[in-house]
């Protein structure tokens, strides 16, 4: 089909004067025989599609302007006729997800090799009254519709659109197109059953006063005053990108209100958004035709529990159907993890489903509150999350090119995009070594080709702001993490350490490619910074006073994973980083609390730096250790039912973060022993066991671009270990050094023995 242009087209040639503009296209077409058609679909800003009255898919995938990418759906129909219907919502102002761009749809389809021709005609839909207002100022706008103005029937066949008008073909802004680097996201269909239900009363102001508190202001066990509608609440399981699918039979001229949330309030739904950098309003608001009719919003909203608020009497109120459809990349994983322990099978599944929460068109920070692309939720946490539980890592390879392609002037690669675009330097040196990883797990060695440029300007970029005292503080947010107290001076060595290692990594892809002068060139950079990060540790180890304290939880930990420290030093900045572990919340109740982004401490530890952190302590027999942690600290995040984990260790954040998953990939990593290195060949993976005094282990490892897996079990005894893994394709395994070294060639089956001792 590469031969099928794609056109672009919209109501009119005029640019749209308004924003948050819907716009409806249909287009009949027969089919004279039985088959699969192909349809490639592209739209900006947000489009919902439905084939024969049914629902079957939606975009844009976020892109960047300049490298813009197609849907293709496969489908298979009947012979005979056929509607294409699509509603396009031109929001016209930018959102985390996408930059604002001028409106259009484009739609061709394909019978084996024939095109269908399809003529297409369209209408502005005065149903939806525009900005009534945004979410919150990441996201768009909600939905505010009266569907007794929604032409009847519009999506089938047998409706009559000759009063609508031929759209106009239209050019835009936009770079060459291309196919979706990765799958479309699934839309998973999850039943509700009431958690509560009743009757409600209005207490507060007109119906635009102030939409979200007049929503959670209601009464909802009305004494005094009579009631003017009824309500229910539901869980949907865990927080998720997801919309309502009710079928409810209504008196016309109803109102009915949905609203969400990740935690309920004093028991009840909020429909506000925390840290939201302003005004929120997570509900959506419709008004009934009349009889039985689906309310099914166009756009997803982030949250765990939905209610919905139905002003009509509860006589005259039917419910025939209650779902709600999640929007989301992954399916089931193939990865799994059996320890023995409830708590750690019950947290290693929920790094899982958080990283299913985070996943649509993107790997993102949260579902409800921005929905934004940041690189650190992938360049870190996000991808190792993945790649222990899903075969599937497309969404982490597209990441790390969107980054690439969104590059400041001066080559820092982005931090945040395409929409909103940020730079942070942190999340630009991270970005280095996450390529060089992506490589390690997959073995999509052209990755590294098709990057190496974007690599070399973004290394650039850094060695322009880096001084002789480090990396000058105006290369970009500094983000080490949330809590982290910067070192006095005139450079952050936080972030030099980050800085540091994106250039090992940098001179490894120089060295892959065979660009050896690069290579010298970043090797020369590593030194000269090794050397400056060197003199800071030497001269705070040797200022009197607590140098450990002067040095920081966040400093120690990076300094260690550079090899800064050895012997008993570093044994010294191992027993600290434990101890400061134990001084903070959650181990320690009484300790400071990170309520908010500025409650900077430095008596702090967060979930995100358990992935810079904890491996520094576990390759050093610290597995019991950090196993307490995993207990305790994401032990009591999984408190009050928490399905999803938190942002950071309060619960005034985000209640949906994936990377808060460290332990998953940790997890499966240790216990399971094999870390794949597909950058020495098809199928190989190190084989290093950090078990600690844990007995027993088992689960599975998926394999990159496979349906199958392997399978691990372990168990130990009074002196051994007794390993043993089971392969539908030969691997090739790396042993540690403390399990023997060297190489083991796998068809199978593998089984060994190892001494308690190798297993530590």
């Amino acid at each position: 089909m590469s031969d099928l242009t794609l056109p672009f087209f919209w109501l009119s040639a005029e640019k749209p004067e308004d924003h948050d503009l819907y716009v409806a296209f249909r287009a009949e077409f027969d089919l004279p025989a039985a088959g699969p058609v192909e349809l490639r679909v592209f739209g900006a800003m947000s489009f919902v599609g439905w084939l024969d009255g049914a629902y079957f898919g939606e975009g844009p995938a976020r892109f960047p302007k300049a490298f813009p990418e197609y849907q293709t759906f496969n489908v298979s129909l009947a012979a005979g006729r056929h509607t294409l219907a699509f509603i396009v919502n031109h929001i016209g102002i930018p959102t985390r997800l996408i930059d604002a761009t001028e409106p259009f749809l484009g739609c061709v389809a394909r019978a084996g090799t024939t095109a269908i021709p399809l003529a297409w005609k369209c209408a502005r839909l005065t149903a939806f009254t525009p900005h009534v207002r945004r979410v919150n100022p990441q996201l768009s706008f909600i939905e505010w519709c009266d569907t007794r103005q929604l032409p009847a029937g519009w999506q089938h066949a047998d409706f009559d659109d000759s009063g609508w008008t031929v759209p106009v073909a239209v050019t835009r802004d936009l770079g060459p197109l291309r196919p979706l680097a990765s799958a479309n996201t699934r839309s998973i269909e999850h039943p509700l059953t009431p958690l509560a239900s009743g009757t409600f009363t209005e207490t507060f102001g007109y119906e635009r006063d102030d939409i979200p508190a007049r929503f959670f202001l209601r009464d909802l066990a009305p004494a005094e005053l009579p009631p003017q509608g009824v309500w229910r609440r539901y869980d949907a399981g865990r927080v998720r990108l997801l919309r309502p699918r009710f079928e409810l039979d209504l008196p016309a001229g109803t109102v009915v209100e949905f609203a969400y949330c990740e935690a309920l309030v004093h028991g009840r739904v909020s429909p506000y958004i925390t840290l939201s950098c302003g005004d929120s309003c997570n509900l959506d608001h419709y008004v009934a035709r009349g009889g039985p009719q689906e309310f099914f919003p166009l756009a997803p909203r982030g949250g765990r529990f939905v209610e919905v608020h139905i002003f009509a009497p509860a006589s005259a109120v039917k419910f025939l159907r209650e779902s709600v459809v999640e929007r989301c990349y992954y399916g089931d994983a193939a990865g799994s993890l059996r320890t023995g322990d409830a708590l750690l099978d019950r947290l290693w599944a929920t790094g899982v489903e958080s990283h299913r929460a985070c996943s649509e068109d993107a790997i993102t920070d949260n579902p409800t509150r921005e929905r934004g692309q940041w690189a650190g939720d992938v360049v870190t946490v996000g991808m190792d999350v993945a790649a222990t539980a899903f075969a599937d890592l497309r969404l982490c390879r597209r990441s790390l090119v969107h980054c690439a392609q969104c590059a400041r002037d001066d080559g820092m690669v982005a931090g945040l995009c395409p929409g909103g675009i940020g730079y942070l330097s942190t999340y630009a040196a991270q970005w280095v070594t996450a390529c060089m990883h992506y490589w390690e797990l997959t073995g999509e060695r052209d990755l590294l080709e098709q990057l190496w440029p974007y690599a070399e300007r973004n290394l650039a970029a850094f060695a322009a702001a880096c001084t002789a005292d480090g990396l000058k503080d105006e290369a970009g947010w500094g983000f080490v993490d949330w809590g982290y107290v910067r070192n006095p001076g005139p450079s952050d060595m936080g972030v030099n350490c980050h800085y540091l290692t994106a250039l090992h990594s940098g001179i490894r892809w120089a060295e892959t490619l065979g660009h050896a002068d690069r290579a010298a060139a970043h090797r020369a950079q590593a030194e000269k910074l090794h050397a400056l990060i060197a003199r800071y540790y030497a001269g705070e180890l040797a200022a009197p006073g607590d140098a450990w304290t002067r040095i920081g939880y966040h400093r120690a930990a990076l300094g260690l994973r550079l090899g800064f420290f050895t012997g008993a030093q570093a044994d010294t900045g191992r027993a600290f980083l434990r101890a400061h572990m134990l001084r903070c919340f959650p181990n320690n109740p009484a300790a400071p609390r990170l309520s908010d982004p500025a409650a900077s401490n430095p008596q702090l530890i967060t979930p995100y730096f358990g992935h810079f952190a904890l491996p520094a302590l576990i390759e050093h027999g610290d597995m019991d250790f950090v196993l307490g942690q995993y207990r305790t600290c994401w032990g009591w995040a999984l408190g009050n039912n928490r399905t999803t984990l938190l942002e950071v260790f309060d619960t005034r954040w985000s209640h949906s973060h994936q990377w808060g998953g460290c332990p998953t990939w940790q997890l499966s990593r240790h216990l399971l022993g094999l870390t794949p290195r597909f950058d020495l060949g098809d199928h190989h993976y190190a084989l290093a066991l950090n078990t600690g005094t844990h007995p027993a282990a088992e689960g599975t490892l998926p394999l990159p671009h496979r349906s199958d897996y392997i399978s691990v079990a372990w168990q130990k005894d009074a002196t051994e270990l007794r390993y043993t893994l089971r392969t539908p394709v030969p691997l090739t395994l790396h042993l540690s050094r403390r399990l023997g070294g060297g190489t083991v060639r796998v068809e199978r089956e593998y089984t060994i023995a190892f001494p308690l001792s190798a297993s530590k």
